[in-house]
């Protein structure tokens, strides 16, 4: 993708519970049980949203359209479902690009610093299927000084780039990861999210559900965006 084609649209994102992560809703009445499209017109449900958040200094264009990103990296698995909806009426987008990249287990970017020699590793980009959903299958990132453990994100509509984010993660989660090899190779991260200077400014919303999935980890995450 050639991103300076791209425009830079509004957009918000959401999180949301389930194990497919499809829904964007939050209930605004106890009786918003049939949540829909109409549900939304009525005002009885609005998509959870959440402000876009800095691109940061490691995207690389023209990456690699794939499922698995991982590469022979060491680390825990971690299957990425991420949904994409429109925020206007929760509606799932078919064929979205969505763009992630993140460091590995040792805190590096592929491209940058000690990883400069690969341009690739635990980088990709998913369309949404079906549902608006788009799987990775990568690992649970490491961390670096001055930054909280996170994942990148953006999202293309009709070559439009419509969201740009970033997806955190639970610290207590992080912690129980970083017990297992290789992640326990580096102890005492130094920067957890409430001191991070980017999750201050909206993480919260942007957290990925996380539960175990055999001998990795299935997170979850609904992202919002205005498409025009």
């Amino acid at each position: 993708m050639d991103d300076a084609r791209l425009t830079r649209r509004a957009s918000l994102l959401g999180m949301v519970g389930g194990a497919l992560g499809l829904a964007g809703w939050k209930a605004t009445s106890p009786d918003s049980a049939g949540a829909g499209p109409a549900a939304v017109a009525s005002g009885q449900i609005t998509c959870v949203l959440t402000p876009e958040l800095t691109e940061g200094p490691y995207y690389i264009d023209g990456e690699k359209l794939r499922r698995n990103i991982t590469e022979g990296k060491p680390g825990a698995p971690l299957a990425l479902r991420l949904s994409v909806v429109n925020a206007s009426t929760c509606t799932p987008i078919t064929g979205a690009a969505v763009d992630i990249w993140h460091a590995d287990a040792s805190g590096v970017y592929s491209g940058f610093g000690a990883g400069s020699g690969n341009r690739t590793f635990l980088r990709g980009i998913q369309r949404t299927a079906a549902g608006g959903v788009a799987t990775f299958q990568t690992l649970y990132p490491g961390w670096y000084p001055g930054r909280a453990v996170h994942i990148h994100v953006k999202v293309h509509v009709a070559g439009n780039v419509v969201h740009t984010g970033q997806l955190f993660f639970d610290d207590a989660v992080t912690d129980a990861v970083y017990r297992r090899s290789p992640y326990r190779r580096r102890p005492n991260r130094t920067t957890r999210n409430a001191s991070d200077s980017i999750y201050v400014n909206g993480g919260s919303k942007s957290l990925v559900r996380v539960r175990k999935q055999g001998a990795g980890y299935l997170g979850t995450v609904t992202m919002g965006v205005h498409t025009r």
